[in-house]
Order: structure tokens, then sequence, then C-alpha cells
């Protein structure tokens, strides 16, 4: 029996070391990852270490962490068998902020935005009071409720869905919302590339301020004596730069490195070689739209000015008051990945677009920034625009070709489809195809005659 426990345990520590040793080079993005989402699922969505670490981080590799939380400091430190320390602070108005594993000598910049929150006695969705009960003939609430709870897991059964959140809006008004146990209509979820819109969004505001133009170029003196310097804030917007770039979530590659490893996550991209034609090399770039959010922080004179912009023009402006968009360790808005909102907040951007960048009968977007928002840019096959996702090459066959929406990385979406007078909004932890957004979205739309 000994012989048998001795050969066992043996067998555990070889196993130990197999993993250790086989994913060693990547140990530093796993417990950047890991600590990152622990604090911010705690100081930011209240949430508790078991759900954190049974949901947001059950990921290959990523479970092996082992994570502390200190709530006197606000922070997390992970570590994988006690190896590869790394701490994520968490600060007010930023949310949490990755640390090096290699302290600096410099002082982090943990400015934070001046937001000024008024609230609005309107019922949500243009305000946050009780909405007008309002209901339409040509909807089917029986087929409704169908529709999202199909959705969702059935408590005691696999989970297969895993959604969190739905959030439907028509014709302005809430017609159906559900929530998985665990998460509520207050509860900040993370957008991860969702967040890309909303940095779109922020430069659609600057573009109708007359502070920047589509047609620029020049775009940052790191390309002035190169053939970078053709490339136009439109290439940006639509990924097709040209510029060399790696997405790729299961190895060490440019965006996993850029996220865990990086204290100022807007130059990476801007190093890099031009490798393809603009206008003719589209490539999904998380690098680019933190190249963008330093681009927007150039347009300001200081750091606060940059900081208090994002929400002073666009997110406060349309009642968006839970977001926070986490900075890096410069302090640059890391525009590719981190903001958190309640699915309803989500569901108020949405609207923003759905009506043409009317925000309750102010344009906070020229009419033609959403429509732009909305082409296909080359090389997509009609599935992407300027940071936002696009229906236009038939991807889901059963839902209107006008769609087009935020997508971010486990299926977080609003969808947005103006044919239709809909915004739909979904959060969860499985995305398309093992969520079937198609047979999703035609239930929903069946539902409303």
């Amino acid at each position: 029996m000994k012989k048998i426990l001795r050969y066992s345990l043996l067998a555990v520590v070889l196993v130990i070391i197999y993993v250790v040793y086989s994913n060693y080079p990547r140990l530093d993005i796993i417990t950047g990852f890991s600590a990152k989402s622990v604090c911010s699922c705690t100081f930011e969505a209240g949430r508790d270490l078991k759900s954190i670490e049974e949901g947001d981080n059950d990921i290959d590799l990523v479970n092996y962490a082992t994570n502390k939380i200190n709530f006197e400091e606000k922070s997390v430190t992970s570590t994988v068998f006690g190896l590869k320390k790394r701490m994520a602070v968490y600060k007010d108005g930023i949310g949490c902020v990755l640390l090096p594993e290699k302290p600096s000598n410099e002082t982090p910049n943990f400015n934070k935005p001046n937001r000024n929150i008024s609230q609005s006695n309107l019922p949500y969705p243009y305000g946050n009071f009780p909405q007008k009960d309002t209901v339409f003939s040509n909807v089917d609430y029986k087929l409704l409720d169908l529709a999202v709870e199909n959705a969702f897991d059935c408590e005691g059964y696999e989970q297969k869905n895993r959604t969190r959140a739905v959030v439907v809006l028509y014709k302005d008004q809430p017609i159906a919302e559900k929530y998985a146990p665990g998460f509520s209509s207050e509860t900040k979820l993370l957008g991860w590339s969702m967040t890309k819109s909303i940095t779109s969004a922020v430069l659609g505001v600057l573009e109708k301020q007359g502070k920047i133009s589509l047609d620029q170029n020049k775009l940052f003196s790191e390309w002035e004596n190169d053939d970078r310097s053709k490339i136009t804030l439109n290439n940006l917007l639509q990924m097709n730069s040209g510029l060399e770039w790696i997405e790729d979530y299961n190895t060490i590659s440019d965006v996993t490195k850029m996220l865990f490893l990086e204290p100022d996550m807007t130059t990476v991209q801007v190093n890099k070689p031009l490798i393809g034609k603009p206008n003719e090399s589209w490539n999904y770039s998380s690098g680019t739209t933190n190249l963008l959010s330093g681009f927007i922080r150039n347009q300001f004179k200081t750091h606060q000015e940059y900081l208090d912009f994002w929400y002073a023009e666009l997110v406060d402006k349309i009642g968006m008051n839970s977001m926070v968009i986490e900075t890096d360790l410069a302090g640059n808005y890391v525009g590719s990945s981190y903001s958190w909102a309640t699915a309803r907040d989500w569901a108020k951007f949405g609207l923003l677009y759905l009506h043409n960048g009317n925000w309750n009968g102010k344009q906070l977007l020229n009419e033609s920034w959403v429509k732009y928002a909305a082409t296909p840019t080359n090389g997509s096959n009609g599935e992407y625009g300027a940071h936002f996702w696009l229906n236009a090459g038939g991807k889901y066959p059963n839902v209107p070709k006008d769609l087009f929406s935020c997508n971010g990385y486990q299926g977080q979406h609003v969808f947005i489809i103006p044919s239709k007078d809909l915004v739909v909004v979904r959060f969860g932890l499985v995305e398309n195809p093992d969520f079937d957004v198609d047979t999703f979205l035609k239930e929903v739309l069946s539902a409303i005659k």
C-alpha cells in the first residue's frame, strides 16, 4: 500500500514538473491574467473568489494559478506553484492595474478621471428610473421569454451556454431581461473587445468636434520617415493598416504579451513594421486599438484632459454611469479590452448607435460616422467595419444583414439591428458557435411580428 502511495505521489510530482517546465515561458502571462481578472472581478464587480475561479479563470493553465486577495490594500497576487508572482492593484476610477513582475523605480501614473455623474429623472433607458409600463401588441412576450430562457442553462444541468445576462430593447423600451444566479442588473460585466467599439465612438466624438479626420496620416512621429507615414486613421479604425500583429490568445503572441507584460500598451504596435499594404491587409488587432488610444491621448495637452474626455463627452453623456474603463501602468485607457459596465448600461451604448449617434435629441456622433462604423472594410468578407462587427456578409443567415455589433471574448455582445428597431445585449463565458448566436437572435426576432 505504501509503495502504491509513493508511486502515486511521484506521478503527481512528475506531472507538476512537466506542467511547469512545458509552460514556464507562459507563466508570466498566466499569473498576470489571473491576478488582473481576480482583482477586477473582486473590486469592480463585487464578486467572490470562488465564483471568479470557477467562472472567469476556469481556462486551461490559468486554472493552475493560486490567488490571494488583500482587501485592505485592494490588491491580488497570483502564482503557479509559487512561481512567477504577479500583482494587480485596484485604484478608484481606473480599475485594476497589473504591475510588472520586476518593480520599476518609476512612480506609476494613477491619475483618475473627473466625472460629473448626474442622476436623470427619466425612465430607463434615457435615465435610471423605472421604465415606462409599455406593452407592444406586436410582441409575443411568452415566445420572447422562451427565447431568452433558451439562452441560459438550467440549474443542475450541464453548463453549455454559460450566459450571464440578456437585455432586449425594442423601440427604446426594455422588453426582456434575465440574469444568471449571482448576477443582476447592478453587476458590472467585462466587455473585453467590446471596449474597441467604445474607443471608436470616442474617435467619432472627436471627428464631430472637428478635431480629427479619417483621411489624416502621419499619425505618429515614429512613422515620419518611412511608408508607415501613409497609414490613415481610417486604416487603423478598419484594422487594415498592414502593420505586423499576431492576435492569438493561446500562445505567447503580440496580444498576450501586450495585455499581461507591457506597462504602456499604446506603444507596442507603433513600433511594428509594415508587412502589408494599407487598405489591402485586413488583420484584427488589439494592438491597433491601443495604438488609437495613444493617438487620442496625443490630441490633448494634458493627461487629465485625456482621461476626462472619454466620460465627459461620451460615457456619462449617455448615462453609462456604471462604466469604468481601466488603464495600463502608463495611464492609457486599455481601449482594446478593459471596460466594465452593467448589461443595462451596455444596452444604452447600443441605443446610441441604433439612433445614428443621437442620444435623446442630442447628436453626439455624426450620422455619417455611424454609417461608416457599419460599412464593411476591404478584405473582411463583410464581417467588419470600423471597430464594429457586421452581418453584411450573412454570417448569421437568419438575422437581418444590417445587424452590426460590439463583440468581446467569450461571447460578450451588443447587437444593433436598425431594421427591427432592436438592441440585444448578451454576456457569457461561451462564444459562437458553441453559443449559437444565429439561433438565439432568430428566436428573439421571431417573437416580434
